[in-house]
């Protein structure tokens, strides 16, 4: 490990206590999309203790702060702040004290990390050891769903302007369920897109003694979801990941009459455009099928959010930057996941490289569950590889014009 790499690291851990500390706080005190108010103004107010200047409201609730050090590449670092609906379950001390409300994806984690990043990258340029350019901060809202108008946090960071100019951007995810200080890295897409399903059945109620005087909505609807499974089946290729599923079924009145409208919600997965047009429109004739049996069929597809994929050119230089500092050991590949994440707005608009950095607990759980929660004691390392990675962008940015 070289000599700037060391003091990245050593900064990042003398930071450990105050990141832990704030990551709790936030922890405490969850909001949800958009919502991120409380969270956006203890933000805004660390990075204004720093001497930047942090523009708040940016995306409804986000907030952006430039680090600049004279003329150069854009490098932006994002964090995503909002929590989620879920009634927390804990036995530790910082639990979530607004009831149906918990940060159970780590965007507390997030958040408090990239806070670590913008310390130690102002400490890096008063010393004079920033290569010249400028790290733009996002603090963004709302990564978990989207607004009335269909538009996520990055979608609405974007439309403000946030990555006007920008030459790379890099994401760090928090894992609850991978190894301690490990970080997983790679080329290409690594995150699935995601597109909302909507289908109403609609038929004709009778009693349920005369079946033959109606139009069955609820069993039409079941055929349905046979029949758009067994469509995708033989929709795309075998060796294109893809998945449908239906999570929600809601119709009828009575046990003894039939449903005369079905409302189904789910979802679809894909790595690829292609994979995701030909989904949507299996899943669409399948439930049009219905029609011929006197029913009517609304069939809804989106929004989403596209795949992430990570730039080969900006996660090499990511890859190179986490091994210097943490070990090549501890830099892993990998595999592709079928969640979904609105970082892949931003790295549609610029090259982009997105990381999940481990840290179980001796008994983790799944992100979403009431009981997550992660080792907070990895935030330093958090900290230290988001500045890095900005470092090492901003220096071969500026090495490549």
């Amino acid at each position: 490990m070289d000599e700037a790499n060391r003091t990245l690291i050593d900064r990042a851990r003398s930071l450990a206590p105050e990141l832990v500390e704030f990551r709790r706080d936030l922890h405490r005190h969850p909001e949800l999309s958009f919502q991120e108010h409380r969270t956006a103004g203890l933000v805004a107010d660390r990075l204004e203790a720093l001497g930047l200047n942090a523009l708040r409201g940016i995306a409804k609730t986000g907030v952006v702060a430039d680090i600049g050090n004279g003329p150069g590449p854009i490098v932006a670092l994002r964090a995503d702040m909002d929590a989620l609906p879920i009634q927390e379950l804990f036995d530790h001390d910082y639990g979530s004290g607004v009831a149906g409300v918990m940060h159970a994806c780590g965007h507390d984690f997030h958040t408090a990390g990239l806070v670590g990043a913008a310390h130690i990258l102002v400490a890096e340029r008063d010393a004079g050891r920033l290569p010249h350019g400028t790290v733009r901060l996002l603090f963004q809202p709302s990564e978990e769903t989207t607004d009335e108008d269909g538009k996520s946090g990055a979608t609405r960071m974007i439309e403000a302007g946030s990555l006007d100019g920008v030459d790379a951007v890099v994401g760090l995810h928090v894992g609850g369920h991978l190894p301690r200080g490990k970080l997983f890295i790679a080329e290409g897409s690594i995150m699935a897109g995601s597109e909302e399903i909507r289908v109403e059945i609609r038929g004709r109620s009778a009693h349920a003694a005369h079946p033959e005087q109606g139009v069955d909505a609820l069993v039409l609807a079941a055929q349905g979801v046979l029949a758009s499974q067994q469509a995708v089946a033989r929709a795309i290729s075998p060796m294109d990941p893809g998945v449908v599923t239906f999570g929600t079924i809601h119709g009828g009145v009575a046990n003894n009459v039939l449903a005369d409208s079905v409302k189904l919600h789910g979802t679809l997965r894909y790595f690829r455009d292609e994979v995701r047009d030909q989904l949507a429109g299996a899943v669409t004739q399948a439930f049009r099928g219905l029609e011929a049996q006197g029913a009517e069929v609304v069939v809804k597809i989106g929004p989403g959010y596209p795949p992430v994929v990570n730039d080969a050119d900006i996660t090499k230089i990511v890859r190179r930057a986490a091994e210097t500092m943490i070990g090549a050991n501890a830099v892993l590949p990998m595999e592709r996941w079928m969640a979904a994440e609105d970082f892949s707005f931003l790295a549609r608009r610029a090259p982009g490289c997105f990381v999940w950095l481990g840290a179980a607990l001796e008994t983790p759980h799944e992100h979403h569950h009431p009981r997550f929660d992660v080792d907070d004691s990895v935030l330093p390392t958090s900290a230290a590889l988001m500045a890095g990675a900005a470092t090492a962008l901003l220096e071969e940015r500026a090495g490549g014009d």
